[in-house]
């Protein structure tokens, strides 16, 4: 699940990971919407946890050291290396997919030795790993990534603890949410003993202070050289949140070790997509695999669309109206079963492109297209709706509603009536809301 939020009409804030997004807002007093998303929003670029960690331990960030492998045989060859390099004597295999909760899937195993590395390794590869985080068929297996045994015995008991950067749009800043309760479900934490977890607002024009990382140490109840080597962890780790153009940079658990090191176990680490263009060695990292295929080829196109779970399709131009559109649908009684921006160009086209991306879920019964023609012509649209009408022919089987404000829309609904097509306008917002549960019931 993804949470969206909401606040005096603004646009809509970048997707993030629901427990830290409800987190914060539950903490803050925030008023927020909910939708079930099928996969990821396209405006941030999930990485692996193995690529998570290639970033932090660039930054100077201590992590739990691992080797990817594809197939049982370099996971052999990956656990023989780590035990040359870091001495481990067994092994944790963990599947990479862009999900949480691998463990309680099957996807996270200890290996004691290496016969066992081959044999889990062969298990996970290739599996459909079902998670709380993925769709109820799992997501596909490609790699796993071998790492070091890090919870060996040592002077002192080992601990867990969460920490998570993100950015605090209502107040501008960025913030550090962290809690002594970590390798656990957060959100559940959030939701029973909130004042287990803490917040550390950074203002972006000085960056984080000393005193800051010295307090979230403090807070966690750490002290000597634990307490040293989190001050630093700190550091590093908001280095590579801010140098990467990250939109979240989340590690669960964050380690001290039995000899009072402290280090990232794991790595869920989500990129800006709109930075990209300066980041352009974490470009490469993206895994397309672990992208839904529509909204892959819906951002090859332009077009900026997110796959929810409802049956009410969604062509719109501007993401404040495309919030509205969404809002309309639900108040009528339905989910939105897309979220799709065609922007300021809606040709022939583009709406015919639109069309093909949201009619290929099969869970769409009804198309609301809701335009204001501001910078586009509402006429123009219309038109271009017609066109794209008679050029898909048969392939349409479902009703459209369309509903055009603005420039011309009065010569853009007398198009569509005398059409001769089967498709709905309508002139208010209310009226289009009757028209989609009309078409439904």
């Amino acid at each position: 699940m993804k949470c969206y939020l909401t606040k005096n009409n603004t646009n809509p804030v970048k997707f993030i990971g629901i427990k830290n997004l409800k987190i914060f807002l539950r903490l803050n007093g925030f008023s927020y919407f909910c939708c079930t998303f099928k996969k990821i929003n396209a405006l941030i670029m999930n990485l692996h946890e193995y690529q998570g960690k290639e970033i932090l331990a660039s930054h100077g960030v201590r992590v739990q050291r691992g080797i990817v492998a594809n197939n049982p045989a370099e996971a052999v060859a990956a656990a023989k290396q780590l035990t040359a390099e870091t001495g481990t004597g067994w092994h944790v295999i963990k599947a990479q997919i862009h999900a949480g909760g691998r463990g309680k899937g099957g996807g996270v195993k200890l290996a004691k030795n290496l016969q066992q590395v081959e044999e889990i390794a062969e298990q996970i590869i290739g599996m459909d790993l079902i998670t709380p985080q993925t769709p109820p068929t799992g997501k596909k297996v490609h790699k796993v990534l071998i790492a070091e045994d890090v919870y060996y015995p040592g002077e002192s008991e080992t601990s867990e603890f969460y920490m998570s950067v993100l950015l605090n749009r209502g107040r501008g800043r960025n913030m550090i949410m962290y809690s002594t309760e970590g390798g656990m479900d957060i959100e559940e934490v959030a939701e029973h003993t909130p004042h287990l977890i803490f917040t550390e607002e950074i203002d972006p024009a000085v960056g984080l202070q000393g005193f800051q990382a010295r307090r979230i140490a403090f807070n966690l109840g750490l002290s000597g050289n634990a307490f040293k080597e989190m001050t630093q962890f700190v550091a590093a780790l908001y280095n590579a949140y801010i140098d990467s153009d990250a939109s979240m940079f989340e590690i669960n658990p964050v380690l001290k070790t039995s000899d009072n090191k402290i280090l990232a176990v794991d790595a869920k680490v989500v990129l800006d997509d709109n930075a990209l263009y300066r980041q352009k060695k974490y470009a490469d990292m993206r895994d397309i695999r672990e992208e839904a295929a529509i909204e892959v080829e819906a951002k090859e196109v332009g077009l900026n669309y997110v796959d929810l779970d409802g049956t009410v399709g969604c062509m719109v131009n501007g993401a404040g109206l495309a919030m509205a559109t969404m809002d309309l649908i639900k108040y009528a009684g339905f989910e939105p079963a897309n979220f799709l921006d065609v922007g300021g160009t809606a040709d022939a086209k583009r709406v015919e492109t639109a069309f093909r991306i949201i009619l290929r879920d099969p869970n769409v019964k009804a198309i609301l297209i809701n335009i204001f023609g501001g910078i586009v012509r509402c006429d123009r649209v219309a038109q271009g709706v017609v066109d794209a009408y008679k050029n898909m022919g048969d392939s349409i089987k479902v009703p459209i509603i369309v509903r055009l404000q603005g420039t011309n829309a009065d010569i853009a609904k007398e198009l569509i009536d005398n059409s001769g097509m089967p498709i709905l306008s309508a002139t208010l917002f209310q009226e289009a809301a009757d028209q989609v549960k009309a078409a439904l019931s």
